[in-house]
């Protein structure tokens, strides 16, 4: 298979080339820097000269010579050829310092002077080679970059193989890059063997579908939907320079692919392939061709569709390495889905209906069977527009959405303007179930082709609802479309209905007013069942359930009964804005946790079957937020990856799922990708105007930023929740479990009083609401501002009440956090308690329980910190603040009574700058070391 190369553009101005190899390229990255080797190797296109280009740029600028030569097979035959390319430039430079007989023949190898061959002047050779090397490395470093050693004629790379088996010791090194189909090829073997023995061996695999959507985009290709991008993906295996080939003859087509069928394959990738299709006979490529048309193919099914001598053509072409071996395995299966794809589209369009036809009665499955009958067929065709349609129905059903959206499509192809339903209505059916399918870009563009031509105001409406359930969370984009919808809506409840329950989410994501979103939800109930519509008013009371829940609705539990009456509709039971998701979300802010946890595996399991990625996506966030909370952080951030991993490659909840793993992130996996994660979802949640999910992205920061360490940037991010909420009308605290991680930080950076004020607003909540895991968590954190004025028993007390109750609760990492806390109170006075080396056992031991490892390494941070000084003798309060100057005894005695600086500025009228200096003069005249200090010296006072 010979691969057109692309050495035009520099590595540096490429930033697709390292997309999906970032580890690979640091893997080798760091072997260059220790002064190893490399050798890339992969299948043809998967990207070896690109990252062999990159890693020389990057590591030749630190070597004084770089020997460079690349191969083509054209010139395979041409000895010494690759040899010269590496050692022509330099030969007058070494040669002089060369043996005799090895300058002689060297320079007759290179130059063509004088006759030369490794049978005649072999050793001479080897020797004069391995001495050049070590000539060029006594003056500095060598990096010796060759790629496409396959193509190396045997002369040179028998003389490098040699030398560089010897040069261990030597300041010389090789990056090599060569073509191998398996990790265990005998080729890779012979090349690895060649290499010195420090050679790090690095394979390059396929790229995975998010990482083929990215290498597309960054060429301009990212307009492709996303169901183009999953069959690019699939008939490139992951290969780079297929996919790209791919998506730019998709983007260069005036035409989109018909749906049910392969993509077409560029001229420049059926070379590629098909070279050996020539020697197949007439009749081994007609049974091919079969086998390419059909879904999953095998020896009885090409037997059934008429081919006679299946076996005997499909063993001739696995000779040629179309087909791949697999004895044990009954499936006909071709060598890389490119060959399958190219060969359907090297073959007239006469040749491919007769295939389809074969297989239209061959098949055994009934979906197959009429997905060949409309492949066959030209034309309009009720009945076959009616076996399709029935055929997508039974894929909605197995739980196969985006197979029913291609039957769906293609019935609507095959049905009659004037056939009831109509063409029109098919499609709208086939873009709900692209949407099930979470191909919101497929379902966008059906609805927007039918609102060109439609007329009948149902279908214009279900058009209009369409565009809108895919926009998503970027609902601000679409708001010229609720006026037309509303128009086309006329007076019709059943109508009306659908618009007011989108309206009720614009409300919520756009406006972010819950009491608006509440009662457009309420309205859209009230229309859907004077129109009957049983399935929009059950979605309308879920909806309102799940916005009274998160206000703190008194309304709440009623609604949440009425949502889940019967007679219920099985596609809203399961649904992620249905009753069982309201009743999961009333559950887990109601801390109960193992029927929360029921509820969202049970919606999960039933979401998975029906094939709903949208709702898949969504209950996974549920499964890994239940975890968190019970403390399970390995399970919560294996399913929140999975999330997020669903969630990058649909384009469906990509922010909530960011959110989510930054949380599972912070607490059981890595603190930087938390930070990351969160920094994204805010930024995504800002771009899109999305104030409902802004606020918990915030929060997600802000949890993030405690656990790195930094106490500041944690009450800056949660600050902007606080009043992003109250704006909100979200008065329900066990929504975003926000408030004890702010007094915390607050109690951190020396602001008591304003700890204190977020805690006991916080908690006239969450006793109203019944919020017991939130008032341990906000006990937890008041006894923080206990300690921090001095009051160390009562805070200890409080401490030990909230581990006990959050341990009955089932809040496994809260209850460690509150050990956490009070190991650090009990190691700041060690007097009369235990040991420094034993205070945090506990802490330790339920960390570890919960896998909490960003936790855990606070508390080793905690032990290797320095003993805690002796407590400052404290002067007399009057004495100490006499040596004060005017304003500093004025800011001293405000810090005393609690304000903050921010108080304190607006009652002195000065700026916070200003408080803050002075602040740090007063440290240093009373010798102590923050404001908590000074809050202590008027507590001894007192005490006096």
């Amino acid at each position: 298979m010979t691969v057109r190369r692309d050495f035009q553009e520099p590595a540096r101005c490429r930033p697709d080339l390292l997309i999906g190899r970032e580890e690979l390229f640091a893997a080798a990255r760091d072997q260059l820097a220790s002064g190893g080797s490399v050798l890339l190797h992969g299948p043809a296109g998967i990207g070896k000269s690109t990252v062999l280009r990159a890693l020389a740029e990057e590591y030749g600028a630190s070597a004084r010579t770089v020997l460079r030569c690349s191969a083509t097979e054209s010139e395979s035959h041409l000895p010494f050829l690759a040899l010269a390319d590496l050692l022509g430039l330099v030969l007058d430079d070494v040669s002089p310092r060369l043996p005799a007989a090895q300058r002689t023949a060297l320079e007759s190898a290179l130059t063509g002077r004088g006759e030369s061959s490794l049978q005649r002047d072999g050793l001479a050779l080897r020797l004069a080679v391995l001495s050049a090397l070590r000539a060029l490395a006594a003056r500095g470093p060598v990096l010796v970059v060759a790629d496409d050693l396959q193509w190396l004629d045997p002369a040179s790379a028998e003389l490098l193989g040699f030398a560089a088996r010897r040069l261990e010791g030597t300041p010389v090194q090789l990056l090599c890059a060569v073509r191998t189909e398996g990790q265990e090829s005998q080729e890779y073997d012979r090349h690895l063997r060649a290499c010195p023995p420090d050679t790090l061996a690095v394979r390059l695999g396929p790229l995975t579908r998010t990482q083929v959507a990215q290498l597309l985009d960054h060429r301009g290709h990212g307009s492709l939907p996303r169901s183009t991008v999953r069959e690019i993906h699939r008939t490139s295996g992951g290969n780079p320079l297929f996919a790209l080939e791919l998506g730019r003859a998709l983007a260069e087509s005036p035409t989109p692919p018909r749906p049910g069928e392969p993509l077409p394959v560029p001229t420049s990738l059926r070379a590629l392939v098909l070279s050996r299709l020539d020697m197949l006979s007439v009749e081994a490529r007609r049974t091919l061709l079969v086998a390419s048309a059909g879904a999953r193919p095998t020896p009885a099914l090409l037997h059934a569709a008429g081919r006679e001598n299946a076996e005997a053509e499909c063993a001739q072409a696995a000779e040629l390495g179309l087909l791949a071996t697999e004895p044990d395995a009954p499936a006909v299966r071709f060598a890389h889905p490119l060959i399958s794809a190219a060969l359907y589209a090297e073959a007239p369009a006469q040749e491919r209906r007769a295939a389809h036809a074969a297989l239209s009665t061959a098949a055994s499955d009934p979906i197959e069977r009429a997905r060949h009958l409309a492949l066959a067929t030209t034309g309009t065709d009720p009945d076959v527009a009616a076996r399709l349609a029935e055929a997508a129905a039974l894929a909605r059903d197995r739980g196969a959405p985006s197979v029913a959206a291609q039957l769906g499509l293609l019935a609507a192809r095959h049905t009659p303007a004037d056939s009831v339903p109509g063409p029109d209505e098919r499609r709208l059916q086939a873009s709900e179930d692209a949407i099930t399918a979470g191909d919101l870009d497929l379902a966008r563009d059906i609805a927007r082709e039918v609102l060109t031509r439609a007329t009948v105001p149902a279908e214009r409406v279900r058009a209009w609802i369409i565009v809108i359930d895919t926009a998503g969370h970027t609902m601000a984009e679409v708001d010229s479309v609720f006026p037309q919808a509303l128009a086309d809506a006329g007076d019709d409840p059943r109508l009306l209905a659908l618009v007011h329950y989108q309206l009720a989410w614009r409300a919520l994501i756009v406006a972010g007013d819950f009491t608006e979103a509440r009662e457009a939800a309420a309205h859209a109930a009230e229309l859907a069942e004077r129109g009957g519509d049983r399935r929009t008013e059950l979605l309308s009371l879920a909806f309102q359930a799940q916005t009274e829940t998160l206000m703190g609705h008194p309304e709440a539990p009623r609604t949440i009964k009425r949502a889940l009456k019967e007679p219920q509709d099985p596609t809203v039971a399961c649904h992620h804005n249905g009753a069982g998701s309201a009743r999961f979300r009333w559950l887990i802010m109601g801390d109960q946790l193992a029927e929360a946890r029921a509820t969202v595996t049970a919606l999960l399991r039933e979401v998975r079957r029906r094939g709903s990625v949208e709702s898949e996506v969504h209950f996974l966030r549920g499964l890994a937020e239940t975890e968190l909370h019970a403390g399970h952080c390995g399970r919560a951030l294996e399913v929140a990856r999975d999330s997020l991993r669903l969630a990058r490659d649909s384009g469906i909840g990509e922010t909530a799922s960011a959110m989510l793993t930054s949380l599972a992130e912070a607490s059981g996996g890595d603190v930087d990708r938390a930070l990351s994660l969160a920094r994204e979802a805010v930024e995504h949640a800002e771009e899109d105007g999305d104030q409902m999910y802004l606020s918990r992205a915030l929060g997600a920061l802000g949890y993030a930023q405690l656990v790195a360490g930094d106490p500041a940037g944690t009450v800056r991010s949660l600050r902007r929740v606080r009043r992003l909420e109250l704006g909100l009308g979200i008065t329900d605290p066990a929504r975003g479990r926000w408030h004890g991680d702010l007094a915390e930080a607050l109690v951190r950076i020396g602001e008591p009083a304003e700890a204190q004020d977020v805690i006991d607003a916080s908690r006239e909540h969450a006793l109203r609401l019944g919020r017991d895991s939130v008032i341990a968590v906000l006990d937890r954190a008041e006894a923080l501002v206990r300690a921090a004025h001095g009051d160390h028993e009562a805070a200890v007390a409080q401490l030990t009440s909230a581990q006990d109750r959050l341990a009955k609760l089932g809040y496994g990492l809260e209850e460690a956090r509150a050990a956490f806390a009070l190991a650090q109170l009990r190691a700041r006075r060690p007097e009369g308690g235990p040991r420094r080396s034993t205070a945090y056992d506990e802490a330790t031991r339920l960390f570890r329980r919960c896998r909490a490892l960003p936790w855990l390494r606070q508390v080793d941070e905690a032990l290797a910190a320095p003993e805690p000084e002796p407590a400052l003798a404290v002067p007399d309060t009057m004495d100490a603040l006499a040596g004060l100057a005017a304003m500093e005894r004025q800011v001293a005695a405000l810090v005393m009574e609690g304000a903050t600086n921010r108080e304190i500025a607006s009652r002195l009228f000065v700026s916070v700058k200003t408080v803050e200096a002075t602040l740090t003069r007063v440290y240093r005249k009373l010798g102590i070391r923050s404001r908590v200090d000074i809050v202590r010296l008027a507590a001894a006072r007192r005490a006096k």
